[in-house]
């Protein structure tokens, strides 16, 4: 049923912003914001129904399009006080199915509307094969969202969770949708609170949660899970510093690995130890070549090192950096701080003692620049040094 808005009710402060941050956007669209976890019952439904409260009590227009409490107490409990669209009716084989009425909640047209299970697939006969979709219908009719996901059902981790889990992940939603969010908000637990919570029948009845507790939930598809869950909103957090301008350095939340490439013999020691960093951390690795004015002379043997150097690179799975600049600290530190690095691999260079005393090292100028950048000199085998660690910010 249709309710018609009051057209003496004057909208509230929340309701006042929403509507404004919509004409900033320009496009009218309604924002959405999604509650990811790593699995099933972690508490994304509970943590968007509280939020659905906080909005109601604060004068917020907001109705439940679809919520599925799966026969949880304290989950159905907090779905009462709150304006339920009711669910279209569809018949499948015999069987009659629930599905969000995205039309009726549409007419409704609601300040925010709750969403569970954004990767869910609606029953055939459905006006849209996919709940994200009938998501994006109510988002262009400036519909604000609030959504629930679980890392598994990102198309882009889905096959690597099937191998880890030894489960098929069915339901998929594109990595776009996710990564189009206005909002992702992580809920995160443990692996054994989460467990916990199963044994206690808080997620599923008492049958059903010993299955799950020796097939998908284990301890070690649970920490891995968890793991995809925290690095998908750490690389997001990071996507979203690189878009703030400020004349303040912003420090990246993960971790970047940096290496020089360079015609010194100490380049292919360098380059392992990098890489060895990288996969210890799990993270990405940049191979940086500096070109500078001196190099258009340089000797073809340099040459060689370079190109050696730099196949040895892609094939450890490096993303080749390519600068011109006016010297290697101009171009290292360009680099390292626009793509936010927080380790530097250098190769030792070795260098008489006039050059030493007339002017710093090139890890000491980098350092003067970035002082929160941890580096690393790495020595030639040749050399009595393997590799020292020059500074690190705190």
């Amino acid at each position: 049923m249709t309710i018609p808005e009051d057209p003496d009710r004057r909208p509230s402060p929340e309701e006042m912003l929403e509507r404004m941050s919509a004409a900033e956007r320009g496009d009218g669209r309604g924002r959405l914001r999604v509650y990811l976890g790593m699995a099933p019952g972690v508490g994304k439904t509970y943590r968007m129904l509280e939020e659905a409260h906080r909005r109601v009590g604060r004068g917020t227009d907001l109705v439940v399009g679809f919520v599925e409490a799966h026969g949880r107490p304290e989950t159905e409990r907090l779905l009462d006080g709150l304006e339920i669209i009711p669910r279209r009716r569809i018949e499948y084989r015999g069987v009659v199915v629930e599905e969000m009425d995205t039309d009726a909640v549409v007419t409704r047209a609601p300040t925010v509307a709750l969403v569970d299970e954004l990767a869910h697939t609606n029953a055939p006969g459905s006006a849209h094969g996919k709940r994200w979709e009938d998501v994006e219908i109510l988002r262009d009719a400036g519909i604000d969202v609030v959504s629930t996901c679980n890392i598994q059902h990102l198309e882009s981790v889905a096959d690597a969770v099937a191998t880890i889990t030894g489960a098929p992940v069915n339901e998929r939603i594109p990595d776009e949708v996710l990564a189009a969010a206005d909002e992702v908000e992580l809920v995160d637990m443990s692996p054994y609170a989460l467990r916990q919570r199963m044994r206690h029948g808080n997620v599923y009845a008492e049958d059903r949660a010993r299955i799950a507790l020796d097939r998908f939930f284990t301890e070690s598809n649970l920490t891995a899970l968890r793991e995809l869950a925290l690095r998908f909103v750490a690389g997001r957090v990071d996507a979203q510093l690189e878009g703030i301008g400020t004349a303040r350095p912003v420090h990246a939340v993960s971790e970047r690995v940096l290496v020089v490439i360079d015609a010194s013999p100490a380049t292919p020691r360098a380059l392992r130890r990098a890489a060895g960093t990288a996969a210890v951390l799990r993270a990405p690795l940049l191979a940086l070549v500096v070109s500078t004015p001196a190099d258009a002379s340089a000797p073809s043997e340099q040459v060689r090192r370079v190109r050696e150097a730099l196949d040895d690179a892609t094939d450890l799975g490096a993303e080749i950096v390519s600068v011109e600049a006016s010297d290697v600290v101009e171009g290292i530190v360009g680099v390292a701080s626009g793509r936010r690095a927080t380790r530097l691999i250098l190769p030792h260079r070795t260098s008489g003692a006039l050059e030493r005393a007339r002017r710093p090292s090139v890890a000491d100028r980098v350092l003067e620049r970035l002082p929160n950048l941890e580096i690393t000199i790495v020595a030639s085998a040749r050399d009595t040094t393997d590799a020292y660690q020059v500074g690190h910010g705190d």
